[in-house]
């Protein structure tokens, strides 16, 4: 078993008061505040563009498809996605005297399509951290308080950012930080597996010149920040790690309030599934419908002409 290096403590400003619960965290009143709001015109925009990403990365999720694949490898995985597909449906078809009155006498594309939509659905419930991930790395592009936001690309890490201390005779803070939805989303043995693996991330960055700090954001968990003590006590590398809670994360990066976020999200939701200017989630490749076809044809769920004629096999 590999023997843990002792991590050193980053240069960067400390919260200094013993009797702080964050005793040890970083000072934020050390670095440049927001200079702007983003205006809810511009928010709202941001938020749509997060829910169509984290819509298109449930697709892939889906199928899977290798960026480098060849035709006759996505044809390949087409093919097997119609069988999981066929597989879901007869899964999740509930009441099947119900669903026979759904489907009958539609064709089996019309039926696949609407298949697919609700597994992408379920995916991306599953997945819905996403959409603040994609949401919260716009957020602090737009703000102009950072020096520079990117994607890091990596499995533990989603995104990273740079920003100025009021004392500009210090190197930027560089902040790699990796978004969750709930603070339970990893249970209690993965958290150190996490941890390691992003400081990992931060130390291997070759254009890194000042001090780091690692940050779990919370998007949903109510709460400014906490430190995981008992992993502080455990293991020397999460000692430049924090957990930033939902009141304190979202104005940190975005300059709103956890309030004002799920409100915004929740009226761009509402309007735009009401007007239907979402993308639509139709897109489904034609051979995964064939292969979804060629299925129900097997089990006998189909005529001739791909038209639902029961749900029973």
């Amino acid at each position: 078993m590999a023997k843990l290096t002792k991590t050193i403590a980053q240069d960067y400003p400390r919260i200094q008061d013993e009797n702080s619960p964050y005793h040890g965290c970083l000072d934020d009143s050390k670095l440049i505040p927001h200079k702007k709001r983003i205006n809810v015109d511009t928010i709202k925009s941001l938020i749509l563009e997060a829910i169509a990403n984290a819509s298109r990365k449930s697709r892939r999720e889906i199928l899977a498809v290798p960026v480098n694949a060849t035709e006759e490898e996505v044809q390949a995985i087409y093919e097997r996605e119609g069988r999981e597909l066929f597989r879901y449906f007869k899964r999740y078809c509930g009441d099947p005297a119900a669903t026979a009155h759904q489907v009958f006498r539609k064709h089996f594309k019309d039926v696949g399509i609407e298949q697919f939509r609700n597994r992408t659905l379920q995916k991306e419930r599953m997945n819905s951290g996403w959409r603040y991930q994609f949401l919260v790395i716009d957020c602090a592009r737009h703000s102009q308080r950072f020096r520079s936001v990117s994607d890091i690309g990596a499995a533990e890490g989603d995104f990273n950012a740079t920003i100025e201390f009021i004392d500009r005779q210090r190197k930027p803070l560089s902040l790699y930080v990796s978004v969750k939805n709930r603070s339970n989303t990893m249970g209690g043995q993965d958290w150190p597996k996490a941890i390691q693996a992003l400081e990992n991330v931060a130390k291997s960055d070759k254009n890194r010149t000042g001090p780091y700090c690692c940050v779990f954001g919370i998007a949903m968990d109510r709460g400014t920040r906490y430190i995981k003590r008992e992993l502080k006590t455990k293991t020397a590398h999460s000692v430049n790690t924090e957990v930033w809670l939902s009141d304190y994360f979202w104005p940190f990066f975005a300059n709103y309030s956890y309030e004002e976020i799920m409100r915004l999200m929740l009226d761009v939701l509402v309007s735009s599934y009401a007007s239907d200017e979402l993308p639509s989630q139709t897109d489904v490749p034609e051979h995964l419908l064939e292969s979804f076809g060629e299925n129900c044809r097997k089990a006998g769920l189909i005529d001739e002409s791909g038209i639902f004629i029961t749900v029973y096999d």
